[in-house]
């Protein structure tokens, strides 16, 4: 949606207080004191009450929404609630229209407000994977409808949005891949986390702390989990399939370990474009933001590639990171296969990220893709009628492997 002119764009920022939304504010911050855009951040979502979200609100002066109840000093009003982050959005859509909604909540707790801002027709920046992971199927054809727009916060989508103007002159449209018949296929690539150059009988006994250990990005601990064992990529995988129409086996995946190159597009004559940059989410959030438009991004280092030398590039080992397959059998599956594929990681990761399990034991790295391909194989696939059925899946995925803790 475009906003009348001579007024700020209103931004609800979900999950304010987690990477990307700090983040978001920051960028926010500096595209208004330097004049290259004008926001007003209308309200902020967080998880729990902290002093984080207590200063954002000082800051801010907005209405604020906590998913558990709490005390938030300084917000002009404050409820909790899943039903209040959703009403938040459209009470203050209605009071003033809201111009977009950044999607920053870890999980599949943020699938309900993105679905309420895009019935509404708010344009919504999406970091949030689990939302096209688990309802892509609902979801894209939502805002096919209403007219709202979905633009991509990861990095690899980012780049790939970028590349694809590029390659197309386009203003602001995100193109359906699969109808462009010069475009052959995509690569996004991983930069294969902290267990990358493990020997591979290690990787299963692997701690939280050392899968942790992100080598170039700074992230949240579920998305640092998962890009250890590379389901964080094949979420992205099934996020590409979704933004941009693109058939599963024209998406590849490459492991760069410096997280230079963030993807790729390849023509078919066997030309390449690639989007290369610093490992800096503020790059990607500030081009959502301004709805694809380039920008100097606060403290943005530039590429040196003088400095950096060499590009090194990697095939994926399927034995050392078997999570990548599960998303391309869940997007071949279809249906409720991706709510399941995501409800049993979330339900794996939080056990292993746990202190420890009922009897004082801890949950092996190993064991996370384990007991994803037990719920993939024991739950059965169904069509997606509604948002409920994606509820139900993810429910009877986090049942299954709670099961067997």
């Amino acid at each position: 949606m475009s906003e009348p002119a001579g007024r700020p764009r209103r931004i609800v920022v979900l999950g304010s207080t987690g990477s990307i939304g700090t983040q978001t504010l920051e960028v926010v911050e500096h595209l208004n004191a330097r004049s290259l855009g004008a926001f007003e951040v209308a309200g902020l979502v967080s998880g729990r009450c902290s002093d984080a979200l207590a200063a954002q609100a000082q800051r801010y002066r907005c209405p604020v929404v906590t998913a558990q109840p709490g005390d938030v000093s300084g917000a002009a009003s404050h409820t909790a609630g899943e039903e209040a982050i959703v009403e938040l959005i459209r009470s203050e859509h209605e009071r003033e229209p809201i111009d977009m909604v950044m999607a920053a909540i870890v999980g599949i707790a943020g699938l309900r407000p993105v679905v309420a801002a895009l019935e509404l027709g708010i344009d919504v920046a999406l970091a949030n994977k689990e939302t096209l992971v688990a309802a892509g199927e609902l979801v894209v054809p939502l805002a096919q409808r209403t007219g709202a727009r979905l633009l991509p916060v990861d990095s690899e989508h980012s780049a790939l949005w970028q590349c694809l103007r590029g390659a197309r002159r386009l203003q602001e449209e995100l193109p359906p891949i699969e109808r462009d018949v010069c475009i052959d296929r995509v690569t996004l690539t991983a930069s294969g986390g902290a267990l990358r150059d493990w020997p591979i009988d290690r990787i299963a006994d692997a701690t939280p702390e050392q899968a942790l250990a992100h080598p170039t990005w700074s992230m949240g601990r579920k998305v640092t989990i998962d890009s250890a064992s590379l389901m964080n990529k094949g979420f992205e995988v099934m996020e590409a399939r979704w933004l941009f129409g693109v058939e599963p086996d024209r998406i590849g995946v490459l492991i760069q370990p410096t997280s230079t190159v963030h993807s790729m597009i390849e023509f078919v004559d066997g030309a390449v474009l690639a989007q290369l940059g610093t490992p800096d989410m503020r790059t990607a959030i500030q081009y959502a933001l301004l709805r694809g438009e380039h920008a100097a991004a606060p403290g943005k280092d530039r590429l040196d590639l003088g400095a950096l030398g060499t590009l090194e590039f990697r095939e994926p080992d399927h034995e050392r990171f078997p999570m990548l397959g599960f998303a391309y059998d869940a997007l071949g599956r279809g249906g409720t296969a991706g709510a399941v594929l995501n409800g049993a990681n979330e339900a794996a990761v939080g056990a292993f990220l746990a202190e420890s399990n009922t009897d004082g034991s801890r949950l092996r790295f190993g064991r996370v893709a384990e007991l994803v391909a037990g719920a993939m194989e024991s739950i059965p696939t169904t069509p997606i009628g509604s948002i409920e059925q994606v509820f139900d899946a993810d429910a009877a995925a986090r049942d299954w492997v709670r099961s067997k803790l």
